[in-house]
């Protein structure tokens, strides 16, 4: 009978799995976190279970803060069983178990003044973030903070109750700055070009909107470092419940299951101190944008390359996406010809070799990531992972066909049913919109360019237009496995 995982079991979980071999009692926190999700509980929080276990940090535990009811499903989940959460790390060749103890509380989403009233004790340091790419209002076609947003908007005319993560960060740093206390460190942990730039276009722009004094003083006193983060997490199912129970021996409400890899390069600039994460693994940088760039395009846009045509061909696993020779050297091909010439060089870094780790990362059989997962949000994924990069090769001169059908895949998916006929369920905030676009888009192409607020200026661009348009009718007239067959065959 699998072990209840809960504080006072502890002691009785089975000999595989690791535990901490610090004492909860000994922390105390330092780190308010909004956006408690797998990618966070598998990345963030393992590398303080780390520097825990060292003996080192104590003073920098977890609470957990949200702002939407639909985060009160996984708090109500933690705290059955005292916040703690066991990471399991699976590859071919390897599979372990860990308990993680980093979080001491977590408070109730949505309760701003209760969120507001722990940012404003002087322990909290930090304030970190994964809140998803579409949680920074950020306009997709400028790439900009969007003030006109009505939830925006609400928070700057009744900061008493806000109800957005920047309208309650801000609202924290006001207690602070009224009690003569150090503001904390906002520390984003998403995958967004300048994560630390744009958490701090949204928190100034947000208090622009208050008044210029306070933007102001946000902007020449809280620091904002950028960072870059990589993990492959997938959601948690009953499938993975059911592995940790029959492999492991624990019952555990929301496990998370990821790959061995992990990586977190980070600027160093905090306003009152930060764990000594360097002692785990985390690599201080000068400059974090030239390892930003190489991951979100190579490894997000890659996810990208490889979502669309293993979504329209009924393919329900990532690593069976890279099993199917067609949708790899898909991957393997824009890569090298179009992504990988965009990359600038990265310290210590070659990137063939990188792009090697990313392929081999894809086809980890274990983690049960799933395609749907790939696919999910792409009017916000796309502006920052794809259309970059084709705005980059347009201005080189260089070849955009791969890119072009990428969009074209992007845009067939949301067409909303696969080569065989299946359904596609709705898989994005925009998903009626991009519907119906798309549908219009199958007699005119240029229907799908026209979406200004995803395209901007590469929607205009002729050449990308031609070739989009071909990939698009190619994908309506032969298929997926015709259309990526002619492409491989440079006969497209």
């Amino acid at each position: 009978m699998p072990v209840k995982l809960s504080q006072a079991n502890l002691g009785s979980l089975p000999a595989n799995v690791a535990r901490p071999n610090y004492e909860r009692a000994t922390l105390t926190p330092g780190i308010v976190h909004f956006g408690v999700g797998n990618f966070h509980r598998s990345h963030q929080a393992v590398y303080l279970d780390e520097l825990f276990n060292s003996g080192v940090g104590h003073d920098w535990a977890i609470v957990g803060a949200g702002v939407f009811d639909g985060e009160k499903v996984g708090r109500a989940r933690l705290a059955e069983q005292d916040w703690l959460t066991t990471v399991v790390e699976q590859d071919s060749g390897h599979m372990s178990a860990r308990v993680t103890a980093v979080m001491v509380d977590f408070l109730m989403p949505g309760d701003a003044a209760a969120i507001i009233e722990r940012l404003a004790d002087p322990a909290i340091r930090i304030v970190s973030l994964t809140i998803t790419e579409g949680g920074y209002f950020i306009d997709p076609a400028s790439g900009l903070f969007n003030p006109t947003h009505p939830d925006i908007v609400a928070d700057a005319q009744n900061l008493d109750t806000p109800r957005t993560v920047f309208g309650i960060i801000l609202a924290g740093l006001i207690r602070r700055r009224g009690d003569g206390i150090v503001p904390f460190t906002v520390m984003s942990c998403d995958n967004i070009p300048g994560n630390g730039h744009v958490t701090s276009d949204a928190t100034i722009g947000l208090a622009r909107l208050v008044n210029e004094t306070l933007a102001d003083w946000v902007r020449d006193n809280v620091a904002f470092p950028n960072s870059m983060v990589d993990r492959i997490t997938p959601a948690t199912t009953d499938r993975e419940r059911g592995i940790l129970a029959a492999a492991f021996g624990v019952d555990d409400n929301w496990p998370v299951f990821c790959e061995p890899f992990k990586q977190w390069v980070m600027e160093d600039r905090f306003t009152d101190g930060r764990p000594a994460l360097e002692k785990v693994g985390v690599q201080f940088v000068h400059d974090v944008a030239p390892f930003e760039l190489m991951k979100i395009r190579i490894l997000n846009g890659g996810h990208a390359t490889i979502a669309y045509p293993a979504g329209l061909m009924d393919i329900h696993f990532v690593h069976e996406a890279m099993e199917n020779p067609l949708v790899r050297a898909f991957l393997a091909k824009l890569e090298r010809e179009e992504i990988m010439p965009t990359v600038p060089p990265v310290p210590g870094v070659v990137l063939e070799e990188y792009c090697e780790l990313i392929e081999r990362r894809f086809s980890n059989p274990k983690i049960g990531d799933t395609v749907r997962r790939l696919c999910l949000d792409g009017s916000n994924r796309q502006p920052k992972f794809i259309i970059p990069t084709i705005a980059d090769r347009l201005k080189a001169g260089g070849g955009i066909t791969g890119l072009a059908l990428e969009s074209a895949l992007w845009c067939r998916y949301c067409f909303g049913t696969t080569d065989s006929g299946a359904v596609i369920e709705p898989n994005d905030p925009n998903w009626t919109r991009l519907q119906a676009t798309a549908t219009a888009a199958k007699d005119m192409p240029q229907a799908w360019l026209a979406m200004e607020d995803i395209y901007g200026e590469v929607g205009n661009s002729a050449p990308f237009a031609a070739a989009f348009a071909h990939g698009l009718e190619a994908l309506w007239t032969l298929g997926t496995r015709e259309t990526l067959t002619r492409y491989l065959g440079d006969s497209l």
